[in-house]
């Protein structure tokens, strides 16, 4: 039988026809006008999609790049921040911050449950050292959003600058920088970007520039300052040779984004959540979060008692060849998670779910054939009514 292969993880994610195509074009050379047009297109693209008029800043790196940029460029050894963290990728940026000898408040929360606006607040109030929060969006390893307008009214009018990482956030949920008071916002090219890994953002506020100036951090590659200084000059280009066929490749998935429409990108990856919802619950499974509000880029799923998540995922690729994700750290074997960020419709999800009924038929879970997808489909025709 022909095997076709599904991704269907939180990324690296499918990339557009057009996206991949535009990578076999002959290379250019990053110091020429040709080159200097298509990366301010991609820089300027990636301010409409962020929804802000802050410098942004571009590094050859997977998102984690842009993440250890804005603690090198914006902190000094010994300065106090808070981290929250709840999934895997928040106790990244804890990890990030204590390499450079930062002062870290370590704020851990439920992995199934958002980060408290309340707690963050407290915490502002009785360390008023604080100079950086630390949040993730959209926390891929569990599935959880969290309320990013809510937690930057409440570090605005302190002195500490808000850092936010949506590197699985960015293109796909709401996410308004400028109007709700993120100072450093970074984000990666592999998934709703839409783009290959290899690429990551940062847009900084004229608040955290202030803090750039003062750091007393050691960045090289990864300089702020650098970056800045190169796009702002006669011929806009990067410090350091860049990736140009992934600039290429954002640049066209750029365009394509914007011209879906942002509402319209947040709204797609909304129904194709509240779909695979729908269809999960249907087949008798629990969803693992318990707040569910936002969390639009992935759906993470508690694996059915006496079946590990790691046998899902093996079986479902294996036999089916659709490639969707487990659960790490403490999840590992737990949960399972079915990705739906960035270059997605409703049909690539009726493929994953029907062979997630298929693979939990065959590692012993009762359920009817049919009864996740025609679940999803009536969702869908719901949401699509009209």
């Amino acid at each position: 039988m022909i095997r076709k292969e599904y991704l269907m993880t939180p990324g690296p994610t499918p990339i557009p026809p057009e996206v991949s195509l535009v990578q076999a074009e002959p290379i250019i050379h990053h110091r020429t006008p040709a080159y200097t047009e298509l990366f301010v297109r991609m820089v300027e693209g990636l301010k409409k999609v962020l929804l802000t008029e802050n410098d942004v800043l571009t590094f050859a790196a997977s998102g984690t790049g842009a993440m250890e940029g804005a603690v090198a460029n914006c902190f000094s050894p010994g300065d106090r921040v808070l981290v929250a963290a709840g999934g895997k990728f928040g106790q990244r940026f804890a990890e990030i911050a204590r390499e450079y000898r930062l002062e870290v408040e370590y704020y851990e929360y439920a992995w199934d449950e958002a980060a408290d606006v309340e707690v963050i607040s407290r915490l502002l109030r009785e360390k008023p050292d604080i100079k950086g929060v630390f949040v993730t969006h959209s926390e891929t390893s569990t599935g959880i959003v969290n309320d990013i307008r809510s937690i930057g009214e409440a570090v605005r009018d302190t002195p500490a600058i808000l850092v936010v990482d949506s590197i699985s956030g960015a293109g796909a949920l709401e996410l308004r920088t400028d109007e709700w008071n993120i100072d450093v916002l970074v984000t990666g090219s592999q998934k709703a970007l839409m783009t290959p890994p290899g690429l990551a953002a940062a847009a900084v506020s004229p608040k955290a520039w202030e803090y750039v100036e003062k750091a007393g951090s050691p960045a090289f590659y990864f300089s702020f300052s650098k970056a800045r200084k190169k796009y702002r000059s006669d011929t806009p280009e990067t410090p350091f040779t860049p990736a140009v066929s992934l600039v290429m490749a954002m640049s066209k998935a750029v365009d394509i984004l914007l011209q879906e429409g942002l509402e319209a990108a947040w709204e797609r990856h909304r129904m194709l959540a509240l779909c695979t919802r729908a269809a999960v619950q249907a087949m008798g499974l629990e969803l693992f979060p318990k707040v569910l509000e936002r969390a639009y880029a992935v759906t993470a799923i508690k694996a059915p008692e006496g079946i590990s998540g790691g046998e899902i995922v093996r079986h479902m690729n294996r036999v089916h060849g659709v490639i969707i994700a487990g659960g790490q750290e403490q999840l590992k074997g737990k949960i399972f998670r079915i990705g739906h960020v960035g270059y997605y419709n409703f049909f690539d999800m009726a493929v994953a779910l029907t062979a997630l009924e298929l693979t939990l038929n065959a590692l012993g879970f009762p359920l009817e054939p049919g009864s996740g997808v025609g679940a999803a489909e009536r969702v869908y025709l719901e949401l699509t009514a009209g």
